[in-house]
């Protein structure tokens, strides 16, 4: 049976901020903050990184001792070939990645992806074995039926051909709240993501998945958010790991709203 995952699911991106030494100082820093934070050493927390490309063997090396999952910012459609410039899901998982972003507005609107391309790339994860984060999102402000009707018709074209078993992490993202200075209201994103998570429950194919918001999210916004969400998908303010850890404790606190248990 299709079925959400009880973790809280807190995962960080960051894109191309970082040099390579400052990514591995980054990683060691959530090394740490994973190691000491009872909720993630428990489960109830999951967390994830998702470095630059060059950073991404020894981030794995790093948090190999930790419940940390590592992922890339993007991944090949095909899994070997003459693909000049390329990084395909076969060798993501041979260095220990587990997911794989696909699908962010940003490649979208910069380098052309269409809904084809992040379908490509979606399977390419899942036949690797990788954990796909698929972001999806309005590109324009409107009414939560209409967003919701968008990201289904987006989740639909990037599924086609998915194998029963299947684990996906679905990032909400509206392509209008991405960089911006605050998120998307609180409401549009509840509404959006509850749409979301009914549409997904009832997708035989998967095994679990999860629901996360991302578009200048950051600590507070999961207090606003409750358990219409299943985590957030972090960027630019989680780059302090004080702030990361901030929302971990947030995420702690809302999976135990979960549980059932006072947070």
């Amino acid at each position: 049976m299709t079925r959400t995952l009880p973790a809280v699911t807190v995962g960080v991106s960051t894109k191309m901020y970082f040099s390579y030494e400052r990514s591995l100082a980054y990683a060691r820093s959530v090394a740490e903050i994973a190691a000491e934070h009872p909720a993630v050493q428990s489960g109830a927390v999951e967390v994830f990184v998702i470095p630059t490309y060059p950073a991404l063997a020894e981030t794995v090396r790093i948090l190999e001792r930790t419940p940390v999952r590592v992922g890339a910012q993007d991944i090949a459609t095909a899994d070997s070939g003459a693909f000049t410039g390329e990084v395909s899901g076969a060798v993501l998982a041979e260095i220990g990645c587990t997911l794989a972003e696909v699908g962010h507005a940003e490649r979208r609107r910069l380098f052309g992806e269409t809904d084809l391309v992040t379908r490509d790339k979606t399977q390419a994860a899942l036949r690797n074995g990788l954990t796909p984060v698929l972001c999806i999102g309005e590109r324009m402000p409107g009414s939560t039926d209409a967003a919701v009707d968008e990201c289904v018709d987006q989740l639909t074209s990037a599924l086609a051909g998915t194998p029963e078993g299947s684990d996906l992490v679905v990032a909400y993202e509206p392509h209008w709240a991405i960089g911006a200075p605050d998120p998307a209201p609180a409401w549009h994103i509840v509404e959006v993501c509850r749409g979301l998570r009914a549409h997904l429950a009832s997708d035989q194919r998967l095994a679990s998945f999860r629901v996360i918001y991302g578009g200048s999210a950051g600590p507070g916004l999961l207090g606003q958010l409750g358990t219409a969400v299943d985590g957030l998908f972090l960027g630019r303010y989680a780059h302090d790991p004080a702030a990361l850890a901030t929302v971990i404790d947030e995420a702690a606190a809302l999976a135990a709203v979960r549980a059932g248990s006072p947070a």
